[in-house]
């Protein structure tokens, strides 16, 4: 349940301005998920999120653009292996299936690892679509997405 609400933080401050810490617990279990300011305040600090000054002068909670650390990383990979539900791919596109609303945490992992052979991804709610430079490179991560996740 950790990584999927730690899922769900990284979607929320990705598609909304949270203020502060009580916003975000508001909006969290208004997904449905339980938890206190306490757990809010450690699942901040384990997914090395910071605030950001926006253009209108207030403050937002967002990933750190910083080089992501090893902990970090881990528990990316952590939430993709509990989130992602099957996957396939077609030439140098790949697409992956994910539990409802953890798409954009499954295609912040991918994002995340740098990998020189992702064009790029693009998530909805339960969808991640990744495009590879060539059909060689969607098949080879293909593999290394079944090994992860098994």
């Amino acid at each position: 349940m950790k990584s999927q609400r730690q899922a769900k933080i990284i979607e929320i401050i990705s598609n909304r301005n949270v203020e502060t810490q009580e916003q975000l617990l508001a909006l969290l279990q208004a997904e449905g998920f339980r938890g206190t300011q306490a757990t809010i305040s450690r699942d901040i600090k384990e997914l090395r999120i910071v605030k950001e000054l926006t253009s209108l002068g207030t403050y937002r909670y967002t990933t750190s653009t910083n080089e992501v650390s090893g902990s970090f990383s881990a528990r990316l990979n952590t939430i993709f292996r509990e989130c992602v539900t099957g996957f396939d791919y077609a030439q140098n596109i790949i697409v992956i299936r994910t539990l409802p609303g953890l798409a954009s945490a499954a295609g912040s992992a991918i994002d995340t690892m740098s990998l020189s052979t992702v064009v790029g991804s693009l998530a909805g709610d339960d969808t991640v679509m990744v495009v590879m430079r060539d059909n060689n490179a969607a098949a080879a991560f293909c593999g290394e997405i079944k090994n992860l996740i098994s």
